[in-house]
Parts: structure tokens; sequence; C-alpha cells
């Protein structure tokens, strides 16, 4: 007791002569000074005395204030969901339709009773260019939105966005009806100034729901990240469908470029409802704020002051904060790009010299993509009910061991060695690892995407979600320029 009656006559007499030193100091809103109430919003000057003070005054209580609506919580959830669904699939939708592109940039002097074995220059450019032209629009507007998204309002982020994406769905959709045999190299060039425009639309619109997402409750950041895998299966599981009809190039790009935009149309529709609700209003405006319960006597306390002064993030010190996140997030999709899908899509049954249905026709689609995306999936949702490990260098230590099945896929059963020794033959073995290798895949993205928002203040959870989906897309570029190298050595 005698300690604690100290230390309160010390900042008793530490506050008396900082009034009697600067007399006219202006107050926060205009207000006098003194302790009773923490804003979530605080001037970046008087943050760090503010939490001292709060460290030295023993019987000082803190108590969360919420006044969170309860409606409209599940709803939210459920349009995270959604978004966090339309932020792949689409784009998923329109690399899937494989053979369709194969088909508008086929060699038309053929008849169709000829083979056409060999690709034309445009088919064997196309798979390059699009993945190269997709990766650096898409990467550098995730870091221009880490960066300068803050300026730019969210409802034009989010719907603009999703708006842009469904006008050039329209227009991909109608190209299918259209003959463009005749000028093929121009609508080669349309093609990739639409996949250009689609990739910049796509990663502001998953900055911006990756940072408003940091925002809320952490479940909702499940929401979107499971979502997203959720994506994944929904196109592995059209991709089977449309092996199992066998339906025609033009038929299944037809299908598939319908489903995207009514997802996208989805997505709209669902934001605007829930961008009027109340919940959603509470935590883009702040979420819950925290009040100090002072034991200093009542001539002492901030009477009045209830408001606090919204500061704008600095990019520096919230990289600053959450850079071991952000290391782990590059790194865990550095390694998953890098064999996933270059490598495995290059692995075969071992029963491959049978020929049957099941390995020539359905053995990778279900393998390396259906397999791969529910393991990503459930890793996700079970990262958001268990949310361990909480310790960021334990998370780091987790991302650094996943490396070692690298070597594991490199040295599996495919057709394609040269240079590499064959030591996993087995299929059981194979499917063993690309369900281990998505489950974590999932499981550690969405540790870190809640991690990081935690680890700053309110005002900054936007910029730090932010950061991390720029850093997930660079992950996504290392890998896959890594995977150049390790399907040549193979």
């Amino acid at each position: 007791m005698q300690r604690k009656e100290d230390q309160r006559r010390l900042l008793n007499e530490q506050e008396r002569e900082e009034t009697e030193q600067q007399p006219d100091e202006p107050m926060l809103g205009g207000e006098q000074q003194g302790v009773g109430f923490v804003p979530a919003f605080l001037p970046q000057h008087n943050i760090d005395d503010d939490e001292r003070c709060l460290l030295e005054r023993d019987q000082d209580e803190i108590v969360q204030l919420t006044n969170a609506p309860t409606s409209g919580a599940a709803l939210t959830y459920y349009v995270f969901y959604l978004l966090g669904i339309g932020t792949m699939t689409p784009w998923n939708f329109f690399v899937t339709a494989e053979d369709y592109w194969k088909y508008k940039f086929r060699n038309t002097t053929l008849n169709e009773t000829q083979p056409d074995e060999e690709l034309t220059p445009l088919q064997k450019s196309f798979a390059c260019d699009l993945a190269l032209t997709a990766t650096i629009s898409g990467t550098t507007f995730l870091l221009l939105n880490a960066v300068y998204g803050h300026h730019v309002s969210l409802r034009t982020k989010m719907l603009g966005t999703m708006l842009t994406i469904l006008v050039l769905f329209g227009i991909t959709t109608g190209f299918v009806e259209v003959n463009t045999d005749r000028w093929q190299e121009q609508f080669f060039l349309i093609t990739l100034i639409i996949v250009v425009i689609l990739n910049i639309s796509a990663a502001t619109m998953s900055g911006a729901l990756y940072g408003v997402a940091g925002l809320f409750p952490s479940e909702d950041m499940t929401a979107v990240v499971s979502g997203q895998a959720l994506g994944g299966i929904i196109t592995a599981s059209a991709l089977l469908l449309v092996l199992a009809f066998d339906s025609g190039p033009s038929t299944t790009a037809f299908v598939f470029f319908i489903m995207g935009a009514v997802l996208i149309l989805g997505c709209i529709v669902c934001y605007v409802l829930m961008a009027r609700q109340a919940y959603f209003k509470y935590y883009l405006a702040g979420g819950d704020k925290f009040k100090v319960i002072s034991a200093l006597p009542p001539s002492h306390s901030r009477e009045g002051e209830d408001t606090g002064v919204a500061l704008e993030p600095i990019f520096k010190q919230v990289l600053g904060k959450i850079y071991v996140q952000a290391a782990c997030l590059v790194l865990l999709y550095a390694t998953t790009l890098s064999v996933y899908p270059s490598v495995t899509v290059l692995m075969q049954s071992e029963h491959s010299a049978n020929h049957s249905e099941w390995t020539d026709v359905y053995y990778l689609p279900v393998v390396n993509y259906l397999f791969f995306n529910c393991g990503d999936y459930f890793g996700r949702l079970l990262a958001g009910w268990l949310q361990c490990p909480k310790n960021r260098h334990t998370t780091l230590l987790w991302t650094v061991v996943r490396v070692a099945l690298v070597p594991c896929f490199l040295c599996s059963n495919s057709s394609e060695h040269q240079f590499l020794p064959t030591l996993v033959k087995h299929d059981y073995t194979f499917m063993a690892m690309v369900v281990i290798f998505g489950l974590s895949n999932g499981y550690l993205t969405n540790i870190l995407l809640i991690m990081a928002p935690r680890s700053v203040k309110q005002h900054e959870k936007e910029l730090a979600a932010s950061i991390m989906a720029a850093c997930l897309s660079v992950g996504m570029v290392i890998g896959s320029l890594v995977s150049l190298a390790f399907v040549q050595m193979l």
C-alpha cells in the first residue's frame, strides 16, 4: 500500500509540474486534460505516455465498451464469405477454360477432321503471356493499394472494381459467340487487355476486402479466406463436371463465364445490402472503445472527453509491427506456388501404364486440384476455430518447416524426370502430401491474416491487412518464378 501511495503522489507532482510549465497548451478536442477515458483513436505523440501511465496505475481498471448491434452480424459474415469466393473464382473460371482459348487460337487452315497436334505460335505463347500480364498487373496494384489505398473510399474500391469485372465478363462472354478466326492476333491483344484490367480490378477488390475485414472480429477474416478456398473447390468441381459431360470448348467457356458474371452480380447486390447494416457501419467507424476506470481523485479525471482524433496510419510504423507476419506470408506462398500447380500437374499415377479413365482423365483434376483446394479450405476453417499458434515466431518456424515438402514433390512420380530421382512412387503417398500441403497452406494463411491486424492499433488495422494482401501476392510472384526453375530441374 505504501508503494502505491508513493507512486500516486509522484504522478500527482509530475502532472502539477507539467501544468505549471505548459499553462497554455491546447487540449485534446478543446477539453481539460486528465485521466478518465481513452478513445480508440489518440494523437500519435500521446500514445506511449498514456500506455506508461496505465501500467503504473495499479488500481486502474480497463473495460471494453461495446455498442455493436446484435442484428446484422450473421449477414455480414456470409457476405464476407461470398466476397471471398468472388475475389478469385471468376479469374479461376477464366483460366480453367483452357480448351476454349486453344480453340480460339487454333490453326484455322486445317479441317476439323485433320488432327492438330502441333500448337500454333499464339497457342504456345498465350498461357505464358496470360500468367505474366496477370501477375504483373495484379501484384502492382496490390502494392499500390497497400500504400495509397486508404486515400480512396471503400465504396469506390469495392463497387467500382466489381462493376468493372462484371462488364469485362460480359464482353468475354459475348466473344464466345463471335467468329474471331480471321483476326486472331487482334483478339489475342484484346484478351490480354481484358486480363490486365480484370486483374487490376480483382487485386484492388481483394486488397480492399482484406483491409475492411481486418476491422471486424476475427471470424469475419476467416470467412473471407475460407471463401477464397471454397472458390477453388467450386472451380475444381466445375472442371470435373466438364470432363464428365465432355462438352465442346465454346459451350464450356460460355458456362464458365456466365457463372463468373452471376457470381460477381451476387457479390454486388449482397455488398450493397451489407453496407446498409448498422453492424457493418459500427465496425467500419472504429468498433469497440476502451475506458479507464481511474483510481485517482475525481479532480484529475478528464471529464467530458469521450471523442478522439482520427489518425492517418504511417506505412513504415505499421510494417515495423507486422514484418514477421508479412515475411511468413511471402515465404508461405512462395513455397506453395513454387511447386503447385506447375510441378504437381506433371505428376502421374503409378498405374498410368494401364491407361484407364481414372489415370488418364480424372487423376490429376481430382488429386492435384480438388484435394489441394479441399485441404486449403478445411485448413482455413480449422485456423478460425483454433487460432493457434498466436506467437509470430512459432508461426515462422512452422512456415520454414513446411518448405521440406518441396523436395518431396520434386521427387514424386513423373514421366518428366531427367535429372532428379523418383522417390515418391505410390499414389496414396502423393495424395497425402497434396492434402497436407493444402491444409498447411490454408491454416497458416488464416493464422497470419488474423494475427497481423491484432498486432497494430485500431486506426492501423486496415493498412496492416492491405499490406498482408500485397505480401501474399508478392509471395505468389516469387513462387511462380521459382517454379520455372523447378520445372527445368525435373
